[in-house]
């Protein structure tokens, strides 16, 4: 009898642990709040405004991203402070007070962190950093218990980097799934994707889990001037005129296509460099029948900056820090930029700038391996100033670069959810809100939920910190209204 009743619970267990997870029958669409992300950083508390003005103003959801070291003792990764989760319990009561569901990430986890400097032991190579992160989702399980699936949700670990190899982020997964759901087998688990989000890793899907992604791309729009990011200084625009950047000399062929640029009218034509690789010939062309060229030898004569050798190629690189200029006499002209001698050289920006004090402006993406079609000109005043013959829009572009992935696997029947997305507040106000409607388009679209990567603060619609919106009064915040109203369409 003893036998039988030991075989009939672990057949009980082992069904339990296959339970189909809970999955929410209406689609998230909140916020992060961010009070217990970073040690140090943040304040290691919330507040109950948040989730109850999250709540009014039509939102179903909060993602609450953790660090580790908040409820670690004497700086023992192996002691737990179950004193520390105070605040934590509390964010969760509120949140279902509020009829908001909440979702809890490791950011900061036992032997990984998304941002320099590292942990001291990597979590997806050595077995003890794996061993405290189980045993510190095992506590979170366990404490959460009892909590009802419909109102708390686990995401075991925020954006694996690009050196997070696959075969690794599998095994770590693999355990931390099974220290959750041994305490809940129903519980909503989400894992994000490679590469900070940017990659499905569908291996994972046999656990019964669902994938995290981001809503980040271009890079250099979402973090703009955003000093932890690598400080990108390219003025974003968009939709992306689909302009790549650098231009290759000859030897690079067949990745040393010229830029063409279409329509252009009658105007001061302005280029803004970037770095430059060797000794450049920089060449432009106007319809056949005009050149123009430019000498950027890198390192040699003035205006050059963060100049270095690289030995190893025989070059000298640099950031050239003035413009070339030139005047365009004629409408509708051709203009062919290319590189004739040298290595490489980047551009960063070329500006139209008509006889009236019209300003246009062509942003470059930086893209290696990737080479440029015809660019036409649509007109100073158009939604779309320039348009390439590759890239039809701003949606078109998402979705096609780098959300269709995720679409394929939610339209598979898996679970997908945005973890995070949103715009630095230096991205100008006007490129922010064209840009995340055309993200939100695509997630309503493909039925798939997200969370801003701030409610305040400067991804936020709360206290932002913007120099360029006309903030409304609200409840005792500053609100970004026009962006609220974004949100809430979508």
């Amino acid at each position: 009898m003893k036998r039988i009743v030991i075989l009939l619970f672990a057949v009980f267990v082992t069904a339990s642990l296959h339970a189909d997870p809970w999955r929410p029958k209406e689609r998230w669409r909140g916020f992060n709040l961010t009070g217990m992300m970073v040690l140090g950083a943040s304040p290691g508390y919330f507040v109950e405004q948040d989730f109850e003005l999250i709540h009014e103003l039509g939102f179903n959801f909060v993602r609450i991203p953790l660090d580790y070291r908040f409820w670690v003792k004497d700086d023992d990764w192996q002691k737990i402070d179950g004193d520390a989760f105070k605040p934590l319990d509390q964010a969760i009561v509120w949140a279902n007070r509020h009829e908001l569901h909440v979702m809890l990430c490791m950011h900061r986890a036992p032997g990984y962190v998304s941002i320099d400097p590292p942990e001291e032991k990597d979590l997806f190579t050595d077995d003890e950093a794996l061993k405290v992160c189980t045993q510190h989702w095992s506590y979170l399980a366990a404490r959460y218990k009892h909590k009802a699936v419909e109102y708390l949700s686990f995401n075991l670990i925020n954006e694996p980097s690009d050196k997070v190899a696959d075969t690794n982020y599998t095994r770590v997964v693999s355990a931390l799934v099974k220290s959750v759901q041994v305490q809940n087998p129903q519980r909503l688990i989400i894992t994000d994707g490679l590469e900070w989000g940017r990659k499905v890793a569908p291996e994972l899907l046999e656990y019964g889990i669902g994938l995290g992604t981001r809503g980040y791309e271009p890079h250099g729009l979402s973090h703009y001037r955003a000093e932890w990011a690598g400080n990108p200084t390219r003025l974003p625009s968009w939709p992306p005129s689909g302009a790549v950047s650098p231009l290759l000399a000859p030897q690079k062929a067949p990745l040393n296509v010229p830029l063409i640029l279409k329509n252009i009218p009658a105007c001061r034509f302005i280029i803004k460099p970037g770095m430059v690789s060797g000794d450049v010939d920089l060449q432009v062309a106007v319809n056949d029948d005009y050149l123009k060229m430019y000498p950027l030898h890198a390192g040699k004569g003035s205006g050059w900056s963060d100049v270095k050798d690289i030995p190893d190629w025989g070059l000298v690189q640099g950031k050239y820090n003035r413009t070339l200029e030139l005047d365009i006499k004629h409408d509708k002209s051709t203009v062919t930029l290319s590189v004739s001698a040298g290595d490489w050289a980047e551009i960063d920006q070329i500006y139209l700038q008509s006889p009236d004090f019209k300003q246009a402006v062509l942003s470059f993406e930086n893209a290696w391996g990737k080479t440029n079609s015809v660019i036409t000109f649509n007109g100073f005043d158009a939604y779309q100033t320039f348009k390439s013959d590759r890239v039809h829009g701003g949606v078109a572009y998402l979705r096609d670069i780098l959300t269709s992935p995720w679409e394929k696997e939610r339209k598979a029947g898996h679970f997908v959810f945005v973890g995070e997305f949103g715009a630095y507040n230096r991205t100008p106000h006007k490129v922010t809100l064209k840009w995340m409607e055309d993200y939100l388009k695509i997630w309503k679209m493909a039925d798939i939920g997200w969370a801003l990567r701030d409610f305040r603060g400067p991804y936020g619609i709360i206290d932002s910190g913007r120099e360029d919106v006309e903030y409304e009064d609200f409840k005792g915040c500053k609100l970004d209204r026009e962006m609220l109203d974004i949100l809430q369409k979508y």
